[in-house]
């Protein structure tokens, strides 16, 4: 593994060098989501029983608060129910086994997902300027906090919302929903990791404006454009219910505000800097 004592200025260094760079990150990250996910296989009960069948049980809290809240405005028969009518079931040898693997893994990711970030930093700090090094320790923190933020998002609310309108849906009393281990895992991994993704908005937008291909006045223009495709991936991972497409597009909307504020914010500085400059 090369050392950080003898790295190459990254001015002298080659495509193949930068390419050889590049490899020992992923390797580096990729142990780091390995070894999460080796203790996550350990943790097998915690990790089935308490988070991903979690959703799955009538007393999960997510259902608890709506039905609290369904009974406010007299709509009891939309969330206040003892039992969720389906059942899961693995219809293959290694189902549950591959199963437990993957879930694994995933969750190796999301746990691992710092430390994968870090080496993300790692790799193109060499390229930036000595102030920009100097904000690593923020970008890791605020990219991290988003996507654990956007995470628990995806799994108390998109899931649960998922799972109770498609676990509830019918075309007629004669089917009894028998889902499959694979099939109900996937519908869990995708909300909560496309959810952790989304909430990167604000670093997406932050970058973006960084290398000049967004500016505050056109996210300000488009924010209507916005608006329709905010509902759309809404309406994308989670029910087709206008409720749950509301629920889910609040907190994107709001994450879109603040990415307007982060694109003002950089312009400034950006301005403030060349000011600077002009007046040497």
């Amino acid at each position: 593994m090369a050392n950080s004592k003898t790295k190459k200025n990254p001015n002298d260094m080659s495509f193949l060098d930068h390419l050889e760079d590049l490899r020992w990150h992923l390797l580096r990250a990729t142990l780091a989501i390995l070894i999460a996910g080796g203790i996550a296989f350990a943790m097998k009960s915690f990790i089935f029983d308490v988070i991903i069948f979690g959703p799955k049980r009538a007393d999960f809290y997510t259902y608890d608060l709506l039905c609290r809240i369904s009974e406010f405005f007299n709509m009891q028969e939309s969330f206040c129910f003892n039992e969720l009518p389906f059942r899961i079931q693995s219809r293959t040898m290694a189902g549950q086994f591959s199963a437990h693997i993957w879930t694994s893994v995933t969750a190796g990711f999301i746990i691992a997902f710092p430390y994968v970030i870090y080496q993300f930093w790692a790799f193109i700090a060499p390229g930036l300027q000595r102030t920009e090094k100097k904000s690593a320790r923020g970008f890791i923190v605020v990219t991290s906090f988003l996507f654990f933020l956007g995470v628990l998002f995806g799994y108390y609310v998109i899931t649960p919302l998922s799972i109770n309108f498609l676990g509830s849906y019918t075309v007629s009393e004669v089917v009894f929903n028998d889902f499959d281990l694979s099939s109900y895992i996937g519908l869990v991994r995708a909300s909560v990791i496309a959810s952790g993704l989304i909430f990167e908005l604000p670093v997406i937008i932050y970058f973006l404006t960084k290398v000049g291909l967004v500016t505050p006045e056109f996210l300000r223009t488009n924010r209507k454009y916005a608006l329709v495709f905010i509902l759309i991936i809404s309406a994308l991972i989670t029910p087709p219910d206008i409720a749950s497409q509301v629920i889910v597009a609040i907190p994107v909307l709001v994450l879109y505000e603040i990415s307007i504020f982060i694109s003002k914010f950089v312009v400034r500085k950006q301005r403030k800097k060349e000011k600077q400059k002009t007046n040497k």
